[in-house]
């Protein structure tokens, strides 16, 4: 079960694992300095589909197939999918995962929903609701820019501040069953809007979000940043990284010696021009399954805070002057010592 913490948090009593997981991405990302970490990655960035939206569904449905795969599972031993991805109407998710027959919750909270997923699986499980279930999301440069800025044919200029949306999809099994890693806690976070309007500014826009819920976590939990190897953010990137370590100054908190940003991690920005870094439901849930996670396995991290963040925009707020709210969650994974 799970007790409550503070605020907005809960500590699991019967912390659930991540039995297993795999990760998917597309070209680019296999060219970046963690291109070795990932179970698969594909030459063709189409996957062999016709549209980008079919390739972002088929980088879901092999992602929850390796995972089970490696777990030794099928699908018919998965209680619920967690799954959410960019588009509009969750539309990667529902064409890619409806041939598994799973009960299916499709969830978004933009790039933060890796942590929205793996939150709600962790209580589904920690509240005895399942023995298994799978967290899964995706997002993909080419449908991404289709839908919220401009299509690939229009080779329009990029800021500098803009961020690169990662191709990529990782899926997590949580269960009970005992493995390396476990979920032991959670921190959900609120909307929180600094009245950011510019879109090619993902990082600065979700920066406060991150920066409450990191607070909040530290608070609910009487923590430190001390208490982790890594606290690791989705897709701030270099811009909104520096925005953030100075919001939690103001805070209390220093968290620059062990902050990370996945967004950062996946690109090598000098090299791969991908401006601020990486983005993107997959960016921190492929960095998280092919980077951090196997670290947590082998002990070299013992507990990492991992929080992904997420732009709540729309094309159509964008163009009717709304601001960009966002959204982060906090999951706390740890390494289960024998």
């Amino acid at each position: 079960m799970e007790v409550q913490k503070g605020k907005q948090s809960l500590q699991f009593t019967e912390a659930p694992f991540i039995i297993s997981s795999a990760s998917i991405v597309g070209k680019k990302e296999g060219e970046g300095p963690l291109g070795e970490c990932f179970d698969m990655v594909c030459e063709d960035d189409k996957f062999g589909e016709d549209t980008w939206e079919e390739a972002e569904s088929t980088l879901q449905k092999e992602a929850v197939a390796l995972t089970l795969g490696k777990a030794e599972q099928t699908s018919e031993d998965i209680r619920y999918l967690f799954a959410g991805d960019l588009l509009g109407q969750n539309i990667a998710t529902s064409f890619g995962l409806q041939d598994y027959s799973v009960p299916l919750f499709g969830l978004y909270g933009a790039c933060s929903t890796c942590g929205e997923s793996l939150s709600l699986a962790a209580m589904t499980v920690a509240a005895g609701y399942a023995d298994q279930v799978i967290a899964v999301t995706s997002s993909h440069f080419a449908s991404a820019e289709k839908q919220f800025r401009f299509p690939l044919e229009y080779a329009n200029q990029r800021p500098l501040s803009a961020t690169w949306t990662v191709t990529g999809s990782a899926a997590f099994l949580v269960g009970k069953k005992k493995s390396k890693v476990q979920i032991t806690g959670i921190t959900t976070g609120k909307i929180m809007d600094y009245g950011i309007k510019d879109s090619m500014n993902m990082g600065a826009a979700m920066a406060p979000a991150a920066a409450d819920c990191i607070a909040q976590h530290f608070d609910d939990f009487k923590r430190s940043p001390h208490d982790y190897d890594k606290i690791i953010t989705g897709d701030l990137g270099t811009i909104g990284k520096e925005i953030l370590i100075d919001l939690l100054l103001e805070k209390g908190y220093d968290i620059s010696q062990v902050h990370t940003d996945c967004g950062i991690e996946i690109f090598d920005a000098a090299t791969q021009n991908t401006g601020a870094g990486g983005s993107g439901c997959g960016c921190s849930a492929v960095t998280l399954s092919g980077h951090f996670l196997k670290h947590l396995e082998k002990g070299s991290l013992q507990r990492i805070l991992f929080v992904p963040t997420g732009a709540l925009l729309s094309t159509v707020s964008f163009n009717e002057g709304k601001t960009v709210p966002g959204i982060a969650h906090a999951v706390v994974l740890e390494h289960l010592k024998e």
